[in-house]
């Protein structure tokens, strides 16, 4: 599988990357066994960055995770973790909570060390908390050795430069903006890549808005999104290709994205992305999706405290969305 620097780390990564919060019964209950296969699987096929968090599955994707990587060497795959959001909607990004997340992370994985540890989903903190506490205190991780590389992951793209503007990164995570509907993230890649900053792209799917499986409960897509999303899925299908399989091309096409992270507990699925990922992306179908669904061009919602929402975000009402899912999975 193609492989390209993360940033200015040391890193090499994969074109997809595995996302573990589908581990965490992110979107429906998984099998142990079924689990465990799938990490190896995606290891094999070289999707050898896996990305997680503490908050998915309130810490199960870790454990399930710290089973599946007992018995391989650690320089067959690396592992990227996330800290400050944590059950429901609890968040603590102090100082304190850094030190003692990295430590429970750690054990959990059954690592020395991880290769890059995010503040996970920062558009719901005080940003001026994680510059001028959280941050420091991973810093100080990394110089323990505990920490590779550090990094910011959420869904509002105004919080990298709000973060950025005042601090340093190794890392940023962006999830559901760069997608057949959503290309914003490509609008700030050339500011993150002045700065050096490796550039991981997360969910093309869009939590399954882009493929003909049945949306999660938690879902924000509104009806209007929801609809013309199904006419493009339904024009691809007439046209004999899986809407998922040119999510996924498309998203991975994109060099200046340094991986796109993507996830299942589903063995068979993960191979499907390797096979797709070897095939020419049809650009003329991508055109006719694209028109389908421009009338919701870039469209997001608010996550967050609204001073760290992008301007052009929208306020979901309650009776469009169930709350929220897996962030940044």
């Amino acid at each position: 599988m193609e492989t390209r620097p993360l940033g200015r780390t040391a890193l090499r990564v994969a074109q997809i990357s595995f996302g573990a919060s589908s581990l965490g019964h992110a979107f429906r209950p998984t099998d142990l066994a079924e689990s465990l296969r799938s990490v190896q699987v995606a290891i094999d096929l070289g999707m050898t960055f896996i990305d997680t968090s503490a908050f998915y599955g309130c810490g199960i994707s870790e454990c399930v995770l710290g089973f599946a990587l007992r018995d391989l060497p650690r320089d067959r795959y690396l592992i990227g973790s996330k800290l400050g959001r944590y059950d429901g909607a609890h968040f603590d990004f102090s100082a304190r909570r850094v030190a003692e997340s990295v430590d429970v992370s750690l054990k959990r994985l059954g690592v020395d060390h991880l290769d890059v540890m995010f503040c996970h989903d920062v558009e719901f903190a005080d940003l001026d908390q994680v510059i001028t506490e959280t941050i420091p205190a991973l810093r100080r991780a990394q110089a323990a050795g505990k920490v590779r590389f550090v990094g910011i992951s959420g869904y509002p793209l105004r919080i990298f430069r709000q973060v950025l503007d005042r601090t340093a990164l190794d890392v940023i995570l962006s999830y559901n903006h760069y997608t057949l509907q959503n290309t914003a993230l490509a609008g700030l890649v050339p500011y993150l890549k002045a700065k050096g900053v490796g550039i991981m792209n997360a969910a093309p799917f869009s939590a399954r808005l882009l493929t003909n499986q049945p949306l999660p409960a938690w879902h924000k897509a509104t009806p209007e999104v929801r609809a013309r999303c199904r006419q493009a899925a339904e024009h691809c299908t007439r046209r004999g290709v899986d809407i998922a399989q040119l999510a996924l091309q498309f998203s991975i096409a994109n060099r200046e994205l340094d991986t796109c992270v993507v996830g299942s507990a589903n063995p068979e699925r993960i191979r499907q992305w390797a096979d797709w990922a070897a095939l020419p992306l049809d650009t003329a179908l991508v055109a006719e999706v694209q028109a389908i669904l421009a009338p919701v061009r870039n469209w997001s919602y608010v996550e967050g405290r609204p001073e760290n929402n992008d301007p052009d975000a929208v306020a979901v009402p309650a009776s469009a969305s169930a709350g929220s899912g897996p962030h940044g999975a």
